[in-house]
């Protein structure tokens, strides 16, 4: 069994990664409705959105807000 830290850490990546989904999905979608297409070509578009989201940047984004958090939480002591 992992560390409860761990499996926290781990929920907030999944977390994080499927609210980037659900955000590129929806904005892919949204501009490819209102650039005309229909609800096949948008939800295409809407899909490429998903598979076009950057990883490693998700990932640099959230160890920079976990720093920040630890910073504030140490200036709190």
């Amino acid at each position: 069994m992992q560390p409860r830290e761990t499996q926290d850490e781990q929920m907030r990546i999944a977390e994080a990664v499927r609210a980037a989904c659900v955000q590129a999905a929806q904005q892919g979608y949204e501009r490819a409705a209102a650039d005309g297409l229909c609800d096949e070509g948008a939800l295409e578009v809407a899909l490429d959105a998903i598979c076009s989201l950057d990883i490693d940047n998700l990932l640099r984004e959230l160890r920079t807000q976990e720093q920040l958090g630890r910073n504030l939480d140490k200036g709190r002591e």
